[in-house]
């Protein structure tokens, strides 16, 4: 099993969920996170005073695939949907998931 874990712009998240879940994909989550994307514009960009310097909102994309193809699949799909034009869009990480266990009432 294979953990991505994607960092986009704040505009791409809702063309990348959808394109996720038509391909089928349905264990995700999404989370707003502060990060250090360059800011696509002046309305992107904010100060941090947590951080003590500029960043951003950005999206953090989390999914697990049972297998490596469907981990290829995601990460093709993350990258052609959450382009922006720049040079750096933001990133993808992808781990070896050594258990998933349920929590369950017993």
């Amino acid at each position: 099993m294979k953990e991505i874990k994607a960092f986009i712009h704040r505009n791409r998240a809702a063309d990348v969920i959808r394109a996720l879940k038509s391909a089928g994909f349905s264990n995700l989550s999404v989370v707003d996170v502060k990060g250090m994307l360059a800011a696509l514009d002046e309305r992107e960009r904010g100060y941090s005073i947590e951080l003590g310097q500029e960043s951003i909102i950005e999206v953090k994309l989390e999914l697990v695939c049972e297998d490596e193809s469907r981990a290829a699949e995601a990460v093709r799909l993350i990258q052609d949907n959450a382009r922006t034009g720049q040079p750096e869009a933001g990133w993808i990480y992808i781990s070896e998931i050594q258990a998933a266990l349920p929590i369950a009432d017993h």
